[in-house]
């Protein structure tokens, strides 16, 4: 074989390894599964903040990672389990959760999927981890409180902007309210001088506000949950209705309305799930991940509401706030 035939067929060959020695294993794009027990025209704001997220760690969606949403009806927790054990089917990579019984649903149908909460609450008494440095298993992710007397303090803030206020109707969820947040609320009242009427959802709300004013309410505190918060415009509203002061457990019923809040940022918390599922898509394990909690609160107060109910709001307490809405 002469040398120049030698050359073209070491040539011809390289050429056509080139392409084979170049090509990459294709890129793994993750499953994240997002169950809201809600209908999504009243979480848009949360898809948007858990979106930004996204963008946030340098993600895209379609290339990186692809985005499995579920939506339920009207915030009927019932719901959620069949959406959770829809993702699973679907063999989605992480689920994300909101409030605990999507966190409960997922915990059941689910021990090797990893499980981001963003918004547990009393994560270690529902039994969700071991403890919060060290979770083990496969659940980890934010708490949505910094402990149960983030109620009492809540409970304090609506007395310190209504003096007046005697007789408080708490509207809880035993679907989802952790009764030790109830035990601490109940003590702080005690604490300030006002009588609790508790009053339970899911209900129909009208009634519910028409119960409050039977029971000579002066005020009204939610404590939590998924059945409340899609229908925050319809409680600010019969709240206004009923000349009911109340106070909130998130700031997107100050926006649709209400009175005041004092609570963590639940946009913020959405957003901040990224760097757990980052690290899970990097190979970390959930249970090694620790839970964390919010190192703040903030107070937002609506001036509007306020001057609809007559209200004064103290000075001390607008200076305090981290949001006026005008």
């Amino acid at each position: 074989m002469t040398a120049s035939r030698r050359r073209f067929l070491l040539a011809s060959g390289a050429l056509l390894g080139a392409p084979l020695a170049r090509a990459q294993p294709a890129r793994k794009i993750y499953r994240i599964g997002v169950p809201f027990g809600g209908p999504r025209r009243s979480l848009e704001h949360l898809v948007a903040a858990f979106e930004t997220g996204l963008r946030d760690y340098g993600y895209v969606e379609g290339r990186d990672v692809a985005i499995e949403y579920r939506f339920g009806a009207g915030g009927d927790m019932s719901q959620v389990g069949e959406l959770v054990r829809d993702l699973v089917r679907s063999k989605v990579d992480i689920l994300v959760t909101g409030t605990n019984p999507t966190t409960l649903a997922a915990k059941a149908a689910t021990r090797d999927i990893p499980i981001v909460m963003w918004v547990g609450t009393d994560v270690l008494g529902q039994g969700f981890v071991a403890s919060l440095a060290k979770p083990g298993g496969n659940i980890t992710g934010l708490t949505w409180d910094v402990g149960s007397e983030v109620v009492g303090k809540r409970l304090q803030l609506l007395k310190e902007a209504v003096p007046g206020i005697r007789r408080v109707a708490g509207i809880f969820d035993a679907n989802e309210e952790a009764p030790v947040f109830r035990d601490e609320m109940q003590k702080a009242a005690s604490g300030l001088g006002i009588s609790l009427a508790w009053l339970r959802v899911p209900d129909d709300l009208e009634r519910l506000f028409a119960a409050a004013v039977r029971e000579r309410a002066d005020a009204v505190f939610l404590t939590r949950g998924g059945w409340m918060f899609t229908r925050r415009s319809q409680i600010a509203e019969l709240a206004a209705k009923h000349r009911l002061a109340a106070s909130y457990y998130d700031a997107a019923f100050v926006d649709a309305g209400g009175l005041m809040s004092y609570a963590p940022n639940l946009p913020g918390l959405i957003r901040a799930t990224w760097k757990y599922i980052d690290r899970i898509m990097k190979g970390a394990k959930p249970g090694d991940l620790p839970v964390e909690q919010p190192t703040k609160l903030d107070l937002v107060i609506n001036l509007k509401a306020a001057r609809s109910l007559g209200l004064a709001m103290p000075q001390s307490l607008l200076l305090r706030a981290d949001r006026v809405i005008e």
